[in-house]
């Protein structure tokens, strides 16, 4: 299929190659703007601390509720497109996203700021699922795998940038108003994006549209039980004591209820989500892997943006700069890895995460000894090695997981790996951020070590998702080797 790319439809979708890039090329923007509101606003909260006299809890709200929103409704609006077609879902969800961009930009109190930020994460799970569900319907073979590593250089990059352009942005717009740029940033990307993904985007799904209902309850225990998962991971500064953990088991029985009710839904119509994917091992295990990959990957910019900017003093956009070396080694790594992941398979991502795990243990090591002047120099050259690890992890990684997936269930499939990635992103930040304030409080505000500890687990997490990807190299090969598979 890859040896004649010059107008060949795909499927029924009538897309020549031309257009289906250009569609991609829409997806991939609005997907970019979406998910760098995840980290940028991170650089943010002094200068909105400042401006609008907001609490700790206001500032906990404004960073973990776009999160915690976004990850609600991944599922459901993944589904949506399946069923009725991802056009209508991504032009709705870029516009909202683009309107509640201005409206948190506009804020003149923190409740504002924090009522915006929870739409605008809503938002921003309606239109990703509906990326990747577009890449499942246009492409196909060795095209698939360069559109996700398009898609997972646009994952990487987006995270790792967010902090050097937010410093970049209240750079430019001063102390006292550049957070605001911070989200109006968004509304003309938003505007072009709307415009030319009603043009492009495909407007119907794959083969017949599914007129049952979009499962209710479903979507209920769904919704309820990944809120009582997340809420005590974002609000753990704000709630004290134990108690607030207890919330994790009885989010676990809540899905499994959703696990049980979509079993029995499945016998009458299409669920919320097709419990058969986890049958596949590349979906399941591939989920695993980015589940723990993000916990440890997102929790690595939360700790050194503290590091550098509370601990040694650097300005925002100094910080962001010294993330640069791992975004720039994750674009590279991610267009190199979308192109040969189909090749490759599974090694290519233990390849990916081992580079990880030794771009942060060298991380870790230039540091010893205490604080220095030259932080950015000095972890510049491992943050790049950890970069192009993760370029190589999270591109070809969701390739693999969703290549089983049927085109049908594309959206669906996509947004539970997704949520399961937005869980592992806040369990990481609380696991790791735990372990650097308790290190920081009891080395006398030592930050050094603090940031050097807590990197540490960052990489033992990811050498957990090592572990994953290993497990499914050597079941495979036990597989392909057994002669009543061959």
């Amino acid at each position: 299929m890859s040896g004649d790319r010059s107008s060949t439809p795909v499927q029924d979708t009538g897309y020549d190659d031309r257009r289906r890039w250009r569609a991609l090329g829409v997806g991939l923007v609005a997907a970019f703007m979406t998910l760098l509101d995840v980290s940028i606003v991170n650089v943010a909260v002094p200068s909105i601390d400042r401006a609008l006299g907001a609490t700790p809890s206001d500032l906990q709200w404004i960073l973990s509720g776009y999160a915690l929103t976004f990850g609600l409704v991944l599922v459901p609006a993944g589904r949506f497109g399946d069923a009725r077609g991802r056009r209508t879902a991504f032009v709705v969800g870029v516009g909202l996203f683009t309107l509640t961009s201005a409206l948190a930009g506009l804020a003149t109190s923190p409740q504002w700021l924090i009522i915006a930020r929870l739409v605008q994460g809503a938002a921003a799970g309606v239109v990703n699922p509906q990326v990747s569900g577009m890449i499942q319907q246009l492409f196909r073979g060795a095209d698939r795998g360069r559109a996700f590593g398009l898609l997972g250089a646009t994952i990487g990059i987006s995270t790792a940038v967010g902090p050097l352009l937010g410093g970049l942005l209240i750079q430019l717009g001063g102390a006292e108003h550049g957070w605001r740029w911070v989200f109006f940033v968004n509304i003309p990307v938003g505007i072009v994006a709307m415009v030319l993904g009603w043009r492009l985007v495909p407007a119907r799904p794959t083969g017949q549209p599914d007129r049952h209902r979009l499962d209710p309850v479903g979507v209920l225990l769904l919704g309820v039980g990944v809120t009582v998962i997340l809420l005590p991971l974002v609000q753990r500064e704000q709630w004290q004591g134990p108690a607030k953990w207890l919330l994790i088991p009885v989010g676990l029985l809540l899905l499994a209820a959703f696990a049980l009710w979509e079993r029995r839904y499945s016998r009458h119509t299409q669920p919320l989500f097709d419990l058969r994917l986890f049958t596949l091992r590349s979906y399941t295990l591939g989920s695993l892997i980015g589940l723990i990959y993000f916990a440890g990957f997102t929790a690595i910019f939360f700790i050194f943006t503290l590091y550098l900017q509370m601990g040694l003093g650097y300005s925002a956009l100094v910080a962001g700069l010294a993330i640069t070396p791992f975004a720039l080694g994750s674009a590279v790594a991610s267009a190199l890895g979308g192109r040969v992941v189909t090749r490759y398979g599974r090694p290519l991502v233990a390849v990916g995460l081992a580079a990880v795990v030794v771009g942060l243990v060298a991380t870790d090591l230039v540091l010893t000894g205490g604080p220095h002047d030259d932080v950015p120099l000095r972890t510049a050259l491992p943050l790049l090695v950890a970069g192009l690890g993760s370029g190589l992890v999270i591109a070809p990684n969701q390739t693999l997981t969703l290549s089983e997936v049927p085109v049908p269930m594309a959206g669906s499939g996509a947004g539970m790996l997704q949520t399961g990635q937005r869980i592992g992103s806040a369990a990481g930040i609380a696991a790791v951020g735990a372990l650097f304030f308790s290190t920081l409080a009891a080395n006398r505000g030592d930050w050094s070590v603090a940031f050097r500890h807590s990197l540490l687990l960052a990489a033992g997490i990811i050498v957990l998702a090592l572990v994953a990807a290993v497990v499914d190299i050597v079941f495979g090969h036990r597989r392909s080797g057994a002669p009543s598979r061959s």
